[in-house]
């Protein structure tokens, strides 16, 4: 009985630990141009047999006016920073510590990580998991490479994933046609995709936009690791 316990108990640490290993090994996989990677809710929505609509489209063929617009909104050091904001993240942990409400500080790189291998939902184990594995992504991708994946997997509305997708389910234009007022409204949905409609936007939503979109027009200096 004990052997037999011990060798359970090895099996479950072996595919524990090749769980672990996994994303890490599909790093470098990723980093291929002609890859083009599923999120664990694309992946949901099949075993589920919901199904999703996603159009890879390469990062040359989005509209840089959405690349700006999502940049000022989800991670305005990502062209300065190795995957983690670690300024910001000290900020959070010192206002967990002093029971204080914590603000967000996930960066573009932990957001792809989080998409492509883990779940979503707070916590910190699956915080404990996506650090390390941002830091990876973006010592061995390039910015545009983590940018193109990040806006090819990000989800904008139920079964909507990819910038093709909503720019064609939101407003009808392929993701190199999107004006800057329609990019700044699809950055600004990205938080909560399902209740933030982009074609549909509220008063609030409308408001965020017109930030965002203000934002965009000067984030020259914050976008060269991308256009140079």
């Amino acid at each position: 009985m004990i052997r037999r316990l011990r060798g359970s108990w090895r099996k479950i640490l072996l595919v524990a630990v090749a769980l672990l290993a996994l994303p890490y090994l599909l790093i470098p996989v990723y980093a291929l141009g002609f890859v083009h990677p599923v999120s664990t809710l694309m992946l949901r929505d099949l075993v589920t047999l919901q199904g999703y609509d996603r159009r890879w489209v390469d990062f040359d063929d989005i509209a840089p006016v959405l690349v700006q617009s999502v940049m000022m909104s989800e991670d305005g050091q990502f062209c300065a920073h190795d995957g983690v904001d670690w300024n910001q993240m000290r900020g959070v942990v010192n206002d967990a510590l002093q029971g204080e409400a914590t603000r967000g500080a996930s960066t573009i790189p932990m957001q792809t990580v989080k998409n492509l291998y883990l779940w979503n939902g707070r916590s910190f184990l699956r915080k404990g998991l996506e650090l390390p594995l941002a830091v990876a992504a973006d010592v061995v991708w390039s910015k545009r490479r983590l940018m193109e994946i990040y806006l090819n997997i990000a989800e904008w509305g139920p079964g909507i994933y990819g910038i093709e997708a909503a720019a064609q389910h939101h407003f009808n234009v392929p993701a190199k046609k999107l004006s800057r007022r329609q990019a700044a409204l699809l950055a600004v949905s990205l938080p909560n995709p399902i209740d933030r409609k982009a074609g549909k936007p509220g008063r609030g939503l409308k408001r965020l936009a017109s930030l965002i979109e203000r934002r965009a027009s000067r984030s020259g200096e914050y976008i060269r690791c991308l256009y140079d």
